[in-house]
């Protein structure tokens, strides 16, 4: 890809998140640090956790994202129930009709999405949140003997509840590090709350317009790899240089 190729990506993804903001603002009341935090976890091909109580439509968020992107979305509502085959599928027994063989078919979990939702994932013991661990951080699921990869962009957005603790299991150390951000969703303000309660209350729902495919954002992910970043030793340098400029600029 040429510099002017990057340069057009870079310009397409700075006016198609102004205008994904618009579009998540028709659905989700403020809530803008946590949109951009999202965003940049995708565009760096990352996962995210979001972690905030009850009622912060941390949920829709995701699902609203997902739209609007243009991707395959599949939530998963951990509870502790939950097995890890109903998470990366399962081998079922099938009689073909016409020849009577017996034989296995593999029937997909709701993994083999682009972009999945881990609702509540700390509601479900180790066992089942390990069925995540291969996934997010080698984009493919081994079942039995055989190795399936997961569908391009693939990303993991879980949510979690942090003032629970009957019923909830901690995530271990190497689940959290699977994660790119630990994204805290606050409450809303005054004025959001407001505006809140005068759209659910109102017969007119908002939806969002596909802005983005999967093709564009890998292509975007690309682009971001690429971006120069100077050393630490640098870095400090150049600070060091501005310091002593504006101080002699002030003098």
């Amino acid at each position: 890809m040429s510099e002017n190729d990057d340069q057009a990506a870079v310009e397409r993804m700075h006016a198609v998140y102004g205008r994904m903001k618009e579009e998540l603002g028709r659905v989700i009341v403020g809530q803008e640090q946590v949109i951009e935090q999202t965003l940049m976890a995708i565009f760096c091909r990352g996962h995210a956790l979001l972690v905030g109580v009850p009622g912060l439509a941390k949920t829709l968020l995701v699902s609203t994202l997902a739209q609007a992107l243009d991707l395959s979305f599949k939530r998963i509502q951990f509870t502790p129930d939950l097995m890890p085959a109903d998470i990366t599928g399962t081998d079922v027994l099938e009689v073909d009709p016409e020849t009577g063989r017996r034989g296995f078919r593999f029937v997909h979990g709701p993994i083999f999405a682009n972009l999945v939702l881990a609702d509540e994932i700390n509601r479900t013991p180790p066992k089942t949140q390990a069925a995540l661990l291969e996934a997010m951080q080698e984009h493919h699921v081994t079942v039995g003997e055989h190795t399936l990869p997961l569908p391009k962009p693939f990303f993991v957005l879980a949510t979690q509840n942090p003032i629970e603790q009957e019923g909830t299991y901690a995530l271990p150390e190497a689940q959290l590090d699977r994660f790119l951000f630990n994204i805290i969703v606050d409450y809303p303000s005054e004025s959001e709350e407001r505006e809140i309660i005068r759209r659910v209350t109102s017969p007119s729902k908002g939806g969002v317009s596909h802005l983005m495919n999967a093709e564009e954002i890998l292509r975007l992910q690309e682009v971001v790899k690429r971006v120069p970043v100077g050393s630490r030793h640098r870095l400090r340098r150049q600070a060091r240089s501005l310091h002593k400029a504006e101080r002699s600029r002030l003098a």
